[in-house]
């Protein structure tokens, strides 16, 4: 994609994923430097909002004891991984556990203008990293319906994490067929054993358009 159709459009979509406490410096599932991506979020969704754009957010939304917390299952520690009825889960710690300060948008994120914000992982048997459907691969969100039903055609992603859930989001808005636009330095990765480069490996080869926070704010 050249770089001049990144001049945002009508159509598009800013989906902010997982700017919550806990994802955070000093959270519960802290990923490394996380709390950079705030600024160059804050700046673009005002820009997609001087474009007549679309800013949405998700948020990790855990009941207590969810199946893919390391607690639930006993003798195992956090990072391990085991088997589901849907295929392989890492074990997370306790994060983003309804109605805890941990679980809430970060207060810092200028995002008031965001129209939806589609919650994940609130089935207790189900982790769920994408926004458009959960670890099951079969159970949707609606979120490409509303994309549809609005008109919207291009995704663009940034947040928490890179690997994991926009990793996920970003491969399921492909599979979706709309538009996938990866705001790469808007990211920051919790990097398990390689998984940062073999997620930007696998978006690219799927048709994930890599793109930086200048060249948005620089087109328009």
């Amino acid at each position: 994609m050249p770089m001049t159709d990144l001049a945002l459009r009508p159509d598009d979509a800013f989906l902010v994923t997982d700017l919550q406490y806990d994802f955070l410096p000093g959270g519960a599932l802290a990923v490394p430097d996380g709390d950079a991506v705030i600024a160059p979020i804050n700046a673009l969704v005002k820009r997609f909002q001087r474009a007549g754009a679309h800013v949405l957010l998700t948020q990790d939304w855990h009941p207590p004891g969810h199946f893919s917390f390391a607690s639930s299952h006993e003798g195992k520690e956090p990072f391990a991984q085991v088997e589901m009825a849907y295929g392989p889960q890492i074990l997370w710690p306790d994060h983003c556990v309804q109605g805890t300060r941990g679980a809430e948008i970060v207060r810092n994120l200028e995002a008031d203008c965001a129209e939806l914000v589609i919650r994940k992982g609130y089935n207790p048997a189900i982790d769920s990293y994408s926004a458009f459907r959960e670890a099951d691969h079969e159970t949707m969100t609606g979120l490409a319906g509303y994309l549809r039903e609005r008109g919207l055609r291009r995704v663009f992603l940034a947040g928490l994490a890179l690997d994991f859930c926009v990793f996920w989001s970003a491969r399921d808005a492909v599979e979706a067929g709309f538009e996938t636009v990866l705001v790469t330095d808007a990211c920051r990765a919790i990097d398990m054993d390689g998984s940062r480069e073999k997620a930007l490996a696998d978006m690219r080869e799927k048709g994930v358009v890599f793109c930086e926070t200048g060249d948005i704010l620089g087109n328009g």
